[in-house]
């Protein structure tokens, strides 16, 4: 059917690891290969939660959330398959995430990536994905390293 998108609907296991996603296929976001190695020690983390986007047992995507109080998290990675993008696996990992932070009585979810004067397209589909999900715009850097709140 025309237009239709296939729903994703995450699975959430404990301690998934980043390999599955390829992260090295995502070289716009994850060329640095110190940040993807952060990134595979996070995912087995207890400092984490770990959700995957699974398609026919194919790992599609995954999000890391980090909780630094009851009342507040952190989306600190979410990477979708490059073959997938566009399809709502990351919509689908967001409101998950969403829905069990809110069902936890979590109040706020935060991301940080760089802000619009740091002159990147990858970043800029970054903020438009994070826009388009509910997260506001609420400071700004050019460092990659800085963080900044959308």
């Amino acid at each position: 059917m025309r237009g239709c998108r296939r729903a994703y609907r995450p699975d959430v296991q404990a301690r998934p690891v980043l390999c599955p996603v390829d992260s090295q296929s995502l070289p716009n976001w994850f060329g640095d290969p110190d940040a993807i190695d952060n990134y595979e020690h996070d995912a087995v983390s207890d400092a984490f939660q770990s959700l995957l986007a699974v398609d026919s047992e194919k790992t599609v995507g995954v999000a890391l959330v980090r909780r630094h109080f009851p009342e507040a998290a952190e989306l600190h990675l979410i990477a979708v398959a490059p073959d997938v993008r566009g399809r709502g696996v990351g919509r689908a990992l967001v409101e998950r995430i969403a829905l069990d932070l809110t069902d936890d009585e979590c109040r706020l979810l935060s991301v940080h990536t760089v802000g619009p004067s740091f002159d990147s397209e990858p970043y800029a589909e970054t903020r438009k994905f994070y826009k388009g999900t509910g997260f506001c715009p609420l400071k700004s850097t050019t460092a990659l390293t800085g963080p900044a709140l959308l």
